[in-house]
């Protein structure tokens, strides 16, 4: 019989958490592991050389959807598990995952409960992005109106994390996905290169009939997953966030939203400015200069980083 689950992990500069992150998946039997490195300079695949793991060396950093889909592609498993190299799951909360898919056939994605090394709850249940919660970001008003579900993309209240629940979408740090509903939906859509692929993926998702699950009774963890975007990587998310609009909306909706979207980091440069942040005011210029200037490849203005953070906001 060959292997229940492939899990993925795609890999850039990942030296430091990358072992961690792949020793706890190698005690279950029927999981393989394939860690995929999209070009890192710190010699990252050295660290689990002499572990029993699939490395493929991508050669390019095309971003963390074609490193996922090269993983992906790499195995045959009918499970697929996506994992950040700065998160960690253990053999008892996969198989925890891999019980709610075999339970629940209208699931093709389930996610766990995500925890941060101290162990407090990372809120990873999500809305989509819509016209309302874009131009609410961009005037603060979710953080004025933090439980408004028109506002706040992120859910946020801890009650909402004790029980099986069906989001929108959920985290891309850390998924358990049936292979052939990725397969029929060719997987991650690649023109994302960092941000909004995991909300598209389960939009996509859901669209074809599907459900997403959010497990609490399985736990990850992972490192660092309460910071914000990096202020070098505001522009890829504003094409991120742009990209999505466009794909998931109609013409007005999408020009709703990319207005939206301007107007937001036009706000939040001047909050930047008064408060004297020197680099979240040139991150959200560099956002401004790419909604302006939305064409062209993403992939140099965020410094070749192909992995995921679980918190998107940049207030």
């Amino acid at each position: 019989m060959g292997p229940r689950i492939d899990a993925v992990v795609v890999s850039y500069n990942s030296r430091d958490t990358l072992r961690a992150c792949v020793e706890p998946l190698l005690d279950k039997p029927g999981v393989t592991v394939t860690v995929v490195d999209n070009a890192s300079t710190d010699d990252s695949l050295a660290v689990v050389a002499d572990l029993p793991v699939r490395a493929v060396d991508s050669g390019r950093n095309a971003g963390f959807g074609f490193g996922c889909n090269l993983g992906m592609a790499s195995g045959t498993a009918p499970l697929v598990l996506f994992l950040n190299p700065d998160a960690r799951i253990d053999a008892d909360d996969l198989e925890r995952l891999s019980r709610t898919l075999k339970a629940n056939p209208s699931v093709a994605i389930a996610a766990p409960q995500i925890r941060d090394d101290t162990g407090r709850l990372i809120p990873t249940q999500r809305r989509s992005q819509r016209a309302g919660s874009t131009w609410a970001q961009a005037l603060f008003l979710h953080r004025l109106v933090p439980r408004a579900t028109w506002a706040n993309e992120i859910i946020r209240q801890e009650s909402a994390y004790t029980h099986v629940a069906y989001p929108e979408w959920v985290s891309g740090a850390c998924m358990l996905a049936r292979r052939d509903v990725l397969e029929a939906l060719d997987g991650f859509d690649e023109g994302f290169f960092l941000y909004c692929e995991d909300m598209d993926l389960c939009a996509r998702v859901r669209a074809a009939g599907h459900r997403v699950c959010y497990e609490p009774g399985a736990i990850a963890y992972h490192e660092g997953g309460h910071s914000a975007a990096r202020t070098s990587l505001y522009a890829v998310l504003a094409r991120s966030r742009l990209r999505y609009a466009r794909k998931q909306y109609g013409r007005p909706n999408a020009v709703v939203q990319h207005l939206g979207l301007t107007a937001g980091a036009i706000t939040h440069i001047a909050v930047a400015v008064a408060c004297g942040r020197r680099a979240h005011a040139r991150g959200h210029a560099a956002a401004l200069r790419a909604l302006v200037r939305p064409a062209g490849a993403v992939g140099a203005s965020a410094g070749a980083v192909a992995t995921h953070d679980t918190e998107r906001e940049v207030t």
